[in-house]
Formats: C-alpha cells, structure tokens, sequence
C-alpha cells in the first residue's frame, strides 16, 4: 500500500511548532487550579513559582518572570467581572457556554491587553501562542478571532460600551466598572455610607495589589531590626508594623524565618493591640485567642502578654489549623499553650479569663485585595451560614471572660449582617455588658467614625477592612 501524501502546505504558512511560555503557562495553571479545585490564588502561586525557579535551563525564573506571573493571575481574578462582560461582547455565544479553559486562557489576554503595559500585537501573540500549546491549534483560532476584536479599544471604551449607565442602575454600573458583584457593591455601599466617592475608592482598593506588611512580635524582634531589611518602610499606624515595597520578599528577612516576625495585615495588628491595651477592672493574668488559627494574632497577643507576664490560651477548634497556631507561637517566651476546641462550647470554666478575643469566620468581603477568588465564589446566602456560628462565639467569649474583663470582636469582613447586626443580637441576651469606644485604642488612625466600634478601610486606612466592637462584662 502506498504511503498517504502529506495535506500540501499553505504557501507563506509553514508548519511550526508551539512554543511553551513558562510564565504564561504558569499563569494558566494557576488559574485552572482555582477554577477546578476552588483553590486560593495565595496559596496555589507560591509553590508553582517556587518550582519555577528551582529549574534548570530556559524555563527557570527570574525575578521579573515571577512578578509578571504574579500580575497576571492576580490582575486576572481581580477584573474577572469585568473582563467576563467585554469577552461576551465579542463571542456569539453565551460565556456558560465557552469551555472553562478557553476562557481562562482569553481572560489572561484581555488583561494582557487592557490592564497592563504589554504592546496589544504582544498580548495577543503570547495569547494566541499559549492557546496552541495548552488547547491547541483550533480553539487557538478562537481566542485569536476574540481578542482581535478586544484590542480594538482601550479599557475605557470598552467600559461606555458594557457597563450600564451608572444613572440607570448605579449598583450594576458599579459592578461592571469594579469587577465587583452586584449584590457585593451593595453591601459594601450600605457598610459605608455616604456617597458615590466613597463607594468608588473603596471598589478600586480592592484591585489594587496589597503592600506586604510585616509585624515584629515584641521581646522576639524590634521594628528597627525589620527597617533595616532592603525595601522596608515604617508602618502607618501600628507601632511594631514594617511594610515592603514592591519586589520586597518576607522570605528573605531572616526574623521572619525564624519566627521572630511574621508577616500580618495592619489592620489585624491594630485589632490585637486594641485588646491587649483595653482599660481592665481587676487583675490582667489569662487571655484567650478563641478562634485562633492560623495563629497571626495569637503570636501577638502571646508576645504582648508575656512583656506583662499573662498566660494566653489559644484555641482553634480545626486540629490542622491548631498546628499552624502551635508552629506560629513556637518559641514564644512567655506562658501560652494550644489546644483544639471549639469556642461555641468551652472546655473552660466560666469568667476564667481578663481579656478574650473571637476573630470569627466570616465571608471576608474585608481581605478581597489579598483574595479576589473570593468575591466570584460568595454567595448572599453565606451570611446565613455564617451567623449562628458569629452568635456562638460571641457567647461562648462573653461567657469566658470575668466580670470587669473584655472581649474583643473581630472580623474580617464589614458586611453590617457580620458585624453590628451580630453584636447587638448577642448583647440584648447580656444585659451586664457594655460596649467600649474602641477608638481611643487606635492612636492616630484617622476616619474612624462615631464609634463605639471600628471599621477599618483598605481606600482610607490601607488596611484589610476588619472590624472591632470591645464589649465588658458589667455583672
């Protein structure tokens, strides 16, 4: 049988074979593993970048291939929204129906294109040549024939296009424009207050890339020792807080892998002090971390007691997470010990404690800088699911702490339904408590609002959006 002649060539086209961009590739990969295993970006890009550089020859990393991976998983997620509205402007049918891998892939273009600096034939090249390599050739002639389209306008043209007019329906409008979901401007709206600026700020803090801060645990490290590091900068408000500059890695600060720092949100560390400085009625010896993991608060507050010679307890009812609390405390010099139980139901004696914090689980609508998966997964629903276990641990902390003592509630999230709504709900079955102007306890933090609790906002703090309510056992 005589051999099959080959399909003749397109003269001027000749065969070549896709080449593998490894940041790009990377950058895919991420994203798939958030899409299909509902993984977080902080948590998938970190040992797929440290693989990265651990190669050897073409593929191997440098510091410019990881901060562009970085950009573009993280730029993705954030504008997905967005970039989701103007893809379904350019294909001729609807997104559900477009392969979860194409899309992926197109996204990456379309920030490529619109978010970033990267010449628009680059963008699409790079695209394009990652389709070939990752769906192949025909759906590769998809994702070219749409982005082509895409780069016929900037950002800003695409926006008056997609968007619906801010005067027509001002929630969608912003939805659209800030990659947020409806129902998520609306409740970060209501948490606010005030007017369309406010609203906007905050909407565009949430896509803009956090700044790494770093807090030294006192006793253990010194803020000075930190600011020593290459790109370090005194934090804004809390007195042991270091922020690194873009490019600046937590890895690379010795403190920080010896345990001595870690690296913890601003905002956070404000929560913590604000506790460990609370005015006290009687002795100050037993503190409780009632929800501790993954420990970042807890290694402060065990830091902080140990200066005053106070014993923490640190409980987290997950064992797994009990272990990140125990690695995070190690080498802590004061009393502390950790233990997995669940704060909604105690394994201590009641009024054992002066000072009790619960930073309970919550949607985290306040961390959606450091997470942006977050806000596509949430649903409104979630906050039903959130609330009975936020009363519990309220209780469960009221019922811990002594007369004349003080509980500390946290969250990470500003929605009103996690935070006063909880607070008061709790309160009105604990008619010897008082709520205590927290405001005082955040020295120099301006916008802090009327009080007696403290919402905290990436647009006006630089912070992570964490509320605080202190309350005090009265009888």
């Amino acid at each position: 049988m005589s051999e099959q002649p080959r399909r003749p060539r397109k003269p001027g086209k000749p065969y070549r074979r896709p080449q593998k961009d490894p940041v790009r590739v990377l950058a895919f990969e991420a994203l798939r593993a958030v899409d299909e295993r509902d993984a977080y970006a902080n948590l998938v890009l970190p040992p797929l970048l440290r693989k990265a550089r651990e190669k050897e020859g073409p593929e191997k990393f440098d510091t410019r291939d990881a901060a562009l991976a970085t950009e573009l998983v993280y730029g993705t997620l954030r504008r997905q929204g967005t970039y989701d509205a103007i893809i379904a402007d350019c294909v001729d049918r609807p997104l559900r129906e477009v392969d979860p891998p194409v899309l992926d892939v197109l996204s990456l273009g379309v920030h490529q294109l619109l978010g970033t600096r990267i010449p628009s034939h680059a963008a699409v090249s790079a695209s394009v040549e990652l389709a070939r390599v990752v769906l192949g050739d025909g759906r590769a002639k998809f994702v070219n024939a749409v982005l082509r389209k895409v780069a016929r306008d900037d950002l800003d043209g695409w926006l008056q296009r997609v968007a619906p007019p801010y005067d027509e329906d001002p929630e969608d409008h912003l939805a659209v424009v800030h990659s947020h979901p409806r129902w998520v401007v609306s409740a970060l709206w209501d948490s606010l207050g005030g007017g369309r600026a406010g609203i906007e700020d905050l909407l565009a803090a949430d896509n803009e890339r956090p700044e790494v801060t770093l807090v030294a645990r006192p006793g253990r490290a010194t803020r000075e020792e930190l600011l020593g590091e290459e790109a370090a900068l005194p934090g804004r408000w809390s007195p042991y807080a270091v922020r690194l500059s873009e490019g600046g890695e937590p890895g690379a600060v010795e403190a920080v892998r010896e345990g001595r720092a870690g690296v913890q949100d601003e905002g956070s560390q404000l929560v913590a002090l604000a506790l460990a400085n609370a005015p006290l009625d009687g002795p100050d010896r037993r503190w409780l971390d009632g929800c501790a993991g993954p420990g970042g608060k807890a290694a402060l507050l065990a830091a902080l007691a140990a200066e005053r010679g106070a014993f923490l307890l640190a409980s987290e009812k997950q064992p797994h997470r009990a272990g990140l609390v125990a690695r995070a405390l190690d080498g802590n010099p004061g009393p502390y010990q950790v233990i997995a139980a669940d704060g909604t139901r105690p394994a201590w004696r009641p009024g054992s404690f002066d000072r009790v914090l619960v930073d309970v689980p919550c949607t985290g609508l306040g961390a959606l800088r450091r997470r942006p998966e977050a806000r596509w997964r949430r649903r409104p629903e979630d906050l039903e699911g959130f609330a009975p276990l936020q009363r519990g641990l309220l209780r469960g902390a009221l019922e811990a702490v002594r007369v004349g003592g003080v509980v500390a509630y946290a969250t990470c999230s500003p929605h009103l339904a996690e935070t006063r709504a909880v607070v008061a709900d709790v309160l009105k079955q604990y008619p010897g408590t008082e709520l205590l102007d927290a405001r005082p306890l955040l020295p120099g933090v301006p916008d802090l609002g009327d009080g007696p609790d403290v919402q905290l906002w990436p647009h006006l703090h630089g912070t992570d959006a964490m509320f605080l309510a202190l309350v005090r056992r009265t009888s």
